[in-house]
């Protein structure tokens, strides 16, 4: 087909989240096809993207400084401290503008099956920001698994003795979705996540 540069180019976009084998080849393609407006400009994104961005020693989300723009924004509410499990969760939060306040990225969740303990996650942190005071809400905003609630009671656990109110976000129906088609838990936890109409 091509020679080991084609092929280990194919190798590596094949290993990106949606890509296999023939997306790989097809996406190769159209890079190769058009080097000097497609290929290059994008090798020069990426190693420059791989030598500025870090994780913000503050919250976790990826950026070029640090603290991040979001912990530096002057008109976030800082007090307001939304827990999420990684920077995809926040990026759909921020995507969706729906959060003016601050963020935290645990980095995963805590799973006794696939050994993730408190101390794998970037938990630490966070329990440091609240108790040095400023915070007045933490929202739970973790996924609807076993591993999220988990980890969103072994949190709510050591935030209260902080004396700040917490939170989760609600779970169940989504828009436009209809009832007869969701699982028990989903049924479930929209009736106890219901609200006055």
């Amino acid at each position: 087909m091509g020679g080991p540069e084609i092929e280990r180019l194919i190798g590596l976009l094949a290993r990106l989240p949606g890509f296999g084998p023939r997306s790989a080849r097809r996406a190769a393609l159209r890079l190769l096809s058009q080097p000097q407006t497609r290929m290059l400009p994008l090798a020069t994104a990426l190693a420059e993207a791989a030598a500025a961005v870090r994780s913000c020693a503050r919250c976790g989300n990826l950026d070029s400084r640090d603290p991040c723009a979001i912990c530096t924004d002057p008109q976030r509410e800082a007090g307001l401290v939304c827990v999420v499990e990684g920077v995809g969760d926040l990026w759909a939060l921020e995507r969706a503008g729906v959060h003016r306040g601050t963020y935290h990225v645990l980095g995963g969740t805590l799973s006794a099956l696939a050994g993730t303990g408190p101390e794998d996650l970037n938990l630490a942190p966070l329990l440091a920001r609240v108790a040095e005071g400023g915070v007045t809400e933490v929202i739970l905003a973790l996924g609807a698994t076993v591993d999220g609630a988990t980890t969103a009671h072994w949190l709510a656990d050591r935030l209260k003795p902080l004396g700040v109110a917490i939170s989760r976000v609600a779970q169940g129906v989504p828009m436009g979705g209809a009832l007869d088609v969701l699982d028990d838990g989903t049924l479930g936890a929209a009736l106890r996540a219901r609200r006055a109409f």
